[in-house]
């Protein structure tokens, strides 16, 4: 497949939209990107990445590709995840800049407009804070918990309320393309990148339809993938941890030999049985946070690529 002199031009923004269990809310948000972006830019782009949903959604993305002449639709040969999803639309993204946003439309495509005219003020990148949400309590108790634990880790301040809306220029989105991790989260990629970076607020809308795709077990791993990501300070627990019982040990061996010299008679084994319990606990708990660390190295040396790409649609912007 051969790329036109024509097509070759960027279109002026991209907007990318990682789709799993959105079938019914596709269509609206593809007519209301259009009705935003027609009259602000010369040009645009949608790419809408299905990750393999289960709702059969690709032969939607395929209609809306011939009936909306900007939707490009990517394919993924399985489900990877939400955050490779994003990457590999941001991939697939031709724009001089590139718009996240989630399939659901809790994040108005309307906001949009104020992304642009915040970024036109000279930032690299702007991220979207929701200053209301409709998520459930125990969602946004989770999410703050989640959060004020990271921070603590991190030694950096981590606000939980930023959304996955977001615009990005050109060489941020290259930057971002640049990681190879496998367990990666968009916005912590995007703090690490740095950038001269600009915010905006927003209320949080409710959700078009269907219900989210992230059940209590999904966003557990989801937590855990981030901290793993984020930080290493687990290790550093684990050495502290073990230098405090080596010294422990010793001093508690050293008073039983003086108990031994000085014949007087030992206490009950209680105490032994509940150290032994204790101390294998935590052995195990170590080992464990080990492995998480070591399985993560054994994925990275494989070298395997971050998605596959199953099929795409939306061939008017090329030639065969």
């Amino acid at each position: 497949m051969t790329v036109s002199a024509d097509d070759m031009k960027r279109p002026d923004i991209s907007v990318v939209v990682a789709s799993y269990n959105c079938l019914d809310c596709l269509e609206a948000l593809c007519t209301r990107v259009e009705r935003v972006l027609t009259p602000l830019v010369g040009s645009f782009e949608i790419v809408l990445v299905d990750d393999r949903s289960p709702d059969n959604s690709w032969p939607l993305i395929e209609t809306l590709s011939q009936r909306f002449p900007q939707v490009r639709g990517v394919r993924l040969s399985r489900n990877f995840g939400q955050h490779i999803a994003i990457t590999a639309g941001i991939a697939h993204a031709r724009g001089d800049r590139v718009v996240l946003m989630d399939c659901d439309l809790q994040d108005p495509p309307e906001m949009i407009t104020d992304l642009i005219k915040e970024m036109d003020k000279g930032y690299d990148l702007i991220l979207a804070r929701r200053v209301e949400r409709t998520h459930s309590a125990f969602r946004k108790v989770g999410a703050k918990l989640y959060f004020s634990l990271m921070s603590k880790l991190t030694g950096t301040r981590i606000d939980g309320s930023y959304s996955t809306l977001s615009i990005l220029s050109r060489r941020v989105a290259d930057a971002f393309l640049e990681f190879p991790e496998r367990d990666r989260h968009y916005l912590f990629i995007l703090r690490w990148l740095g950038f001269n970076a600009g915010t905006i607020e927003y209320a949080h809308a409710e959700r078009h339809a269907g219900e989210s795709a992230y059940t209590i077990r999904h966003l557990f791993k989801h937590a855990l993938d981030g901290m793993f990501f984020q930080t290493s300070v687990f290790l550093n627990w684990i050495v502290q941890a073990g230098l405090f019982f080596t010294l422990a040990s010793v001093l508690l061996g050293c008073y039983f030999i003086y108990r031994y010299l000085a014949a007087s008679a030992l206490p009950g084994w209680t105490s032994l049985a509940v150290a032994i319990l204790f101390s294998t606990g935590l052995i195990l708990a170590s080992v464990g946070a080990v492995g998480l660390y070591v399985s993560r190295i054994f994925e990275a040396a494989k070298g395997r690529p971050l998605y596959v790409v199953d099929r795409e649609c939306g061939c008017h912007q090329l030639t065969e």
